[in-house]
């Protein structure tokens, strides 16, 4: 960020302010207002800070007019197709690319760290069967501070690197632990012989009775999801992580508020409503009611799946997971599945429908994403704890910068006010 020399001028009755404009590497200025109320006397109203960039940050950029979205400066579709999970996790957290030595080490260093404490199988026990995983995810991550209290002195940096790496390591565990018992079968220990994704797998789909073998190719397509939702900027996840932060709330707590808000139906649910929406259809035969009813104005039936509110021409990271559902498609078929083969049929027409191309109704990451998982066997309960596994490094990213930001403050947004004004207080007796 650097200072123009250039500023905006306010008028405020008789007084004009003169306010600093701020120029990025990439992306539109942007106005300084860190002294409007010390000089004018005002605050500034944008409700979901739609307008406002609360902080700086070098991490990720996103141009969705123009379907770009980058870590670090690197395309997330040359880091989805060339790179793998850790790897962008490396990225996104240090900064640059690392050395074949770097990654083995910090490939390495995660491995080691992908164990629970024993006495943390009661917290999951403690919840009821038919609890949402993103419940016990909650729950479990909060706790973590109850038992890991070397890493949450947020001003020790050695204890903050600490932390992020237990985080980044046991957030597939926790994951697969909570899957593991909402379906009544035992937990599964993680393998050091397994990477990152086969790791997961393995941890959700094998059990004691018998070996189970994780498919490379299901692993790769695992991988890709977790890279392709590793960070997308200030949303409101990440900025209730980073608000969380501001206060000096330890790094567990932090991430248990992040994984909160993103169990939000308009956040992180978006692969679990397409989901949710293919069985509506529920067969093939029926998908030219739905198109009807999607083009029709007066129906309140919407596509999930298509189209993205962000990227207003492509998601970028559509690509490289249609690769990766093709493959895992082909591997596992669709013929006993109804589900994926309204999916494949409504990808058909999405990508051939003038309606759908004029409207920009593109296949967007949440529908492809939301095809492997089905195929692969989760439950849409699943899909949004593997977004909070997945976006754990993104949230870690910028709770490490901010932390290295002179400019850090405790976060204290303003308001509107709109109520009564002064009044006094009345005697219950004297009340009409």
């Amino acid at each position: 960020m650097t200072e123009s020399t250039r500023t905006a001028k306010l008028t405020l009755d008789d007084k004009t302010l003169e306010l600093p404009i701020l120029t990025p590497t990439v992306g539109p200025e942007v106005l300084d207002i860190r002294k409007l109320y010390a000089q004018g006397h005002v605050f500034t109203y944008d409700p979901g800070f739609t307008s406002t960039a609360a902080c700086d940050s070098t991490i990720t950029y996103i141009d969705g007019d123009e379907g770009i979205l980058l870590h670090r400066g690197y395309p997330i579709d040359q880091l989805a197709a060339k790179s793998h999970y850790l790897e962008v996790c490396y990225l996104l957290m240090y900064g640059e690319l690392p050395t074949a030595t770097q990654l083995e080490t910090f490939e390495t260093t995660i491995t080691r760290h992908t164990m629970l404490h024993e006495q943390m199988q009661y917290f999951f026990r403690g919840f009821r069967r038919d609890a949402h995983p993103m419940a016990t995810m909650v729950g479990v991550v909060g706790a973590m501070s109850a038992f890991y209290h070397d890493s949450t002195d947020v001003n020790d940096q050695k204890q903050r690197e600490i932390a992020a790496h237990r985080l980044i390591a046991k957030m597939p565990t926790i994951a697969a632990w909570a899957y593991k018992y909402s379906i009544g079968q035992p937990f599964v220990y993680p393998r050091n012989d397994l990477d990152y994704a086969a790791n997961f797998l393995h941890m959700c789909f094998s059990v004691p009775a018998e070996p189970y073998h994780v498919d490379p190719i299901l692993a790769r397509a695992m991988d890709r999801i977790f890279t392709l939702h590793a960070d997308h900027e200030q949303n409101a996840s990440t900025s209730t992580v980073r608000l969380a932060s501001s206060s000096g709330a330890n790094p567990f707590a932090c991430i248990a508020a992040g994984i909160a808000c993103l169990w939000g139906p308009a956040h992180g649910g978006a692969n679990q409503a397409c989901l949710e929406m293919l069985k509506e259809i529920g067969t093939v035969d029926r998908i030219p009611e739905f198109i009807a009813r999607a083009k029709d104005k007066n129906d309140p039936f919407r596509l999930m799946g298509f189209g993205h509110r962000v990227y207003k021409n492509m998601d970028p990271r559509a690509t490289v997971m249609k690769e990766s559902a093709d493959e895992v498609l082909e591997l596992l078929g669709v013929e006993d599945n109804p589900l994926l083969q309204v999916a494949k049929e409504l990808e058909h027409i999405a990508l051939n429908d003038p309606y759908f191309i004029e409207k920009k109704l593109f296949p967007n990451v949440d529908f492809y994403s939301g095809i492997i998982l089905e195929a692969m066997g989760f439950p849409t309960s699943m899909f949004t704890p593997i977004f909070a596994m997945s976006r754990t490094v993104g949230w870690i990213s910028q709770w490490k910068e901010q932390f290295s930001d002179p400019q850090m403050k405790i976060g204290r947004p303003r308001q509107l006010y709109l109520g009564e004004t002064y009044r006094d207080y009345v005697d219950v007796e004297d009340r009409a």
